[in-house]
């Protein structure tokens, strides 16, 4: 790593909030950073202010790092900003604030849960920013507090309104009339009532468990008899419609709403008093203690059992709530005030998909049907493309949900699992569906005899019940199926087919950045490569065979895999590019980053003069635009209608002063490059190394859905006049590839 030459003092400016406005744009992102006007513009983030530094004081300084989890928060302040934002399409609206709701309940499930352990545990050891877990704990206190004000002020005062302008109304029971009442009580009656079990609390009724994501009324009822009063409370069942639907089609009332009316029939004979909505959020990560676990299966599935019992570490509430009440729920909850969350609004906005799925295609985006690109499009609908044919002339680059995964990821495997010449079939799967044709190949090529091997991640988080069922049934139909590895997560997309052909073995391969699933297909943006590089599947052989069975030391010639050589592989190309100082180029697409040796690294190659594009969808820790530091690093985020979700690593330089181009699972993250399983597949055809760059270039042009990253780590809109928008464009090159 090259020493850094020198560092200008530099003064940030002061701390900056979320500040509400009209989205305008920001001065240019090649002006001098720290001198321009925040104006009207939103502004994401919380500044962390540093001091003047010398160079060596900051080489060693936690500030060159921003915050993990405080930049987590800041991506998902950048999906809410397009729920405010009044060029999106109404309903598209709705639906960012439900993505966001739910990204925030992940957060706490994992991320905060996390941090509470630790704290419960006596750990003070600091993140590279420099933040203890305690303290990490009440920044996020302090940005959330702002954030769900936002949120509530998005949806209530400029949604809900515009809602109502299109007949789309949230409606108070208190409000109806009879007939809309009658309705509502027949629905109670023969939907809602028979799921229905309240719990009451005295001294033969324990306090309840109330369970994770759980919508609940907290109910004071009254004895008529002897004038006591007790606590009662009743679950919402999340199996029924967040908001129930009036014949009219147009208006809707809160669930809990139609149960707090009906509460007499909950509690016959007694007097329902007052009754408030609350929500509780636990500790959902998994804890595995694999190195004791004789059956990776097993343990998952007891794991999967106790996190219904996870420790509470958040506490929604109406903002109304007694102060009685809301003491027995902290105390019953183990929670600190500092859990609790006061909301003015509905709680469990997550709720609003069912307001986005209603029947209005003219308040969303215009759908988009996914091309097959011409190599792969047949012109006779009953004779489909040899995809054989097709990638033994050359690579085939796909870029979805731009081009159908159903016509080219599920039909090579369809295909494969049909064809008598194909002998094996070897795929993994970290997250799938239930309407993949994939399964259903895998298990029809395992009955006709071929060789099928599976390699399921059974802790993929959230969907270790689905994956534990798909491992079942591919096994019931023969398929060999691994259940991941001790000690790391399976995370590649890599599938391998054996064939047998005229003139000996041939290996076909699928090598991409996104999950085995066609829902997924359809809203996130990714890649793949289709190829038969005899070197690539002589790699994914070796992988398979690692993966499966023993193996000590396997030599990769094409792939870079974790955690073996994507880490080392990144960080030598990274310091080759920097051997050309300003005549190198790095531009790095992915999810999130957030390795503290692979950022120094960025940091010495700006500080070379080579020029750093980073394109980060979700979590940066590098501090962009620092003279001395990164003043050659420019950050960016592209936030729309589809996830971005592909990681493509391009350097202007290789070892032969040729761009070198790389496609893969990995993000630049210690838990992928370390504790995963992953794979990076280099793209060499001079074709599809433009089509990278086009969809790179793309990118770094956006001045519709681009963020920028300051170094005072607040996030503000690219200023233009929102003429270039990503997706959009992208949409148009998919369909000239279909001609």
């Amino acid at each position: 790593m090259r020493p850094f030459a020198f560092l200008r003092r530099v003064l940030f400016p002061a701390p900056v909030g979320i500040a509400a406005g009209t989205l305008t744009a920001m001065p240019d992102e090649t002006e001098p950073i720290g001198s321009a006007e925040v104006g009207s513009s939103v502004v994401l983030g919380v500044s962390q202010p540093v001091t003047s530094p010398d160079v060596s004081e900051l080489l060693e300084s936690p500030e060159r790092f921003l915050n993990r989890e405080l930049s987590w928060l800041d991506f998902d302040s950048r999906v809410l900003a397009l729920a405010a934002d009044t060029d999106v399409p109404l309903l598209e609206r709705v639906k960012f604030v439900a993505i966001f709701c739910q990204n925030l309940d992940e957060f706490f499930q994992v991320r905060v849960a996390g941090l509470k352990d630790q704290v419960a545990a006596g750990v003070g050891k600091r993140t590279v920013d420099g933040r203890s877990p305690a303290r990490q704990l009440a920044d996020i206190r302090d940005r959330l507090t702002s954030l769900v004000q936002e949120t509530e002020r998005v949806f209530l005062d400029e949604i809900v309104p515009a809602l109502v302008d299109q007949d789309i109304v949230f409606s108070e029971y208190a409000d109806l009339d009879d007939a809309d009442r009658a309705f509502l009580d027949q629905v109670f009656e023969e939907r809602i009532f028979p799921v229905l079990t309240p719990l009451s609390v005295d001294p033969g009724h324990p306090f309840p468990y109330i369970s994770d994501l759980s919508l609940n009324l907290a109910v004071q009822v009254l004895d008529p008899v002897n004038g006591d009063e007790r606590f009662a409370r009743v679950k919402v069942p999340n199996l029924l419609p967040r908001f129930v639907t009036l014949p009219d089609g147009k208006r809707l009332v809160p669930l809990e709403q139609v149960i707090a009316t009906h509460l007499g029939v909950l509690f016959p004979g007694m007097e329902p008093g007052t009754h408030y909505a609350f929500r509780v959020t636990r500790n959902a990560d998994l804890t595995l203690e694999e190195e004791e676990a004789d059956d990776l299966l097993e343990a998952v599935e007891i794991e999967l059992r106790r996190r219904r019992f996870g420790r509470a570490v958040r506490l929604e509430v109406d903002a109304d709530i007694s102060d009685e009440i809301l003491d027995l729920l902290i105390r019953e909850l183990d929670l600190g005030p500092e859990d609790v969350y006061r909301c003015t609004g509905p709680l469990d906005l997550g709720g609003l998909w069912a307001v986005h799925g209603l029947d209005r295609p003219e308040l969303k985006d215009a759908p988009w049907v996914p091309t097959t690109q011409a190599r792969l499009n047949s012109p006779e609908p009953d004779e489909p493309v040899d995809f054989f044919a097709v990638i033994r002339e050359r690579d085939v680059l796909l870029h979805h949900p731009y081009e159908s995964f159903s016509g080219s990821v599920e039909e090579f495997i369809r295909q494969a699992s049909s064809d008598p010449k194909v002998l094996a079939i070897k795929l993994t799967l970290y997250r799938t569906s239930s309407d993949t044709s994939i399964i259903k190949s895998l298990v029809r090529a395992a009955e006709s005899g071929k060789q099928v091997a599976a390699l399921v991640e059974l802790k993929a988080r959230f969907d270790e019940k689905k994956n534990i069922g798909w491992a079942r049934e591919l096994e019931k139909a023969g398929v060999h199926v691994i259940y991941g590895l001790m000690g790391l997560k399976i995370h590649t997309k890599t599938t391998l087919v054996v064939r047998e052909e005229a003139d000996g073995i041939r290996r076909y391969c699928h090598v991409g950045t996104g999950n085995y699933n066609p829902k997924t297909a359809r809203l996130y943006e990714d890649l793949g490569l289709l190829t038969a590089d005899p070197l690539v599947g002589s790699d994914l052989t070796q992988l398979f065979n690692l993966l499966t069975g023993f193996a000590r030391d396997p030599h990769f010639e094409k792939l870079l895999v974790a955690p073996r050589s994507v880490r080392p592989g990144i960080a030598d190309m990274i310091a080759n590019e920097a051997t050309y100082g300003a005549d190198g180029h790095i531009t790095l697409k992915m999810n999130s980053l957030v390795d503290a040796a692979l950022i120094d690294s960025l940091y010495a190659a700006s500080a070379a003069g080579t020029k750093v594009d980073l394109i980060i969808r979700g979590i940066c820790c590098l501090r962009p635009g620092v003279p001395g530091l990164s003043e050659n690093i420019r950050v960016r985020s592209i936030i729309g209608r589809f996830l971005e979700h592909s990681r493509i690593y391009h350097f202007a330089h290789g070892a032969n002063g040729s761009p070198i181009f790389y496609i893969g699972s990995a993000d630049l993250m210690p838990r992928n490059l370390d504790r995963r399983v992953e794979a990076l597949v280099p793209i060499e055809d001079p074709a599809l190394q433009k089509r990278l760059e086009e969809i790179l270039a793309v990118n770094l042009a956006d001045n519709a859905l681009a963020w920028m990253l300051r170094p005072d780590t607040t996030w503000v809109r690219v200023p233009g006049d929102r003429s270039i928008d990503t997706h959009l464009r992208l949409e148009e090159l998919a369909l000239e590839r279909r001609n």
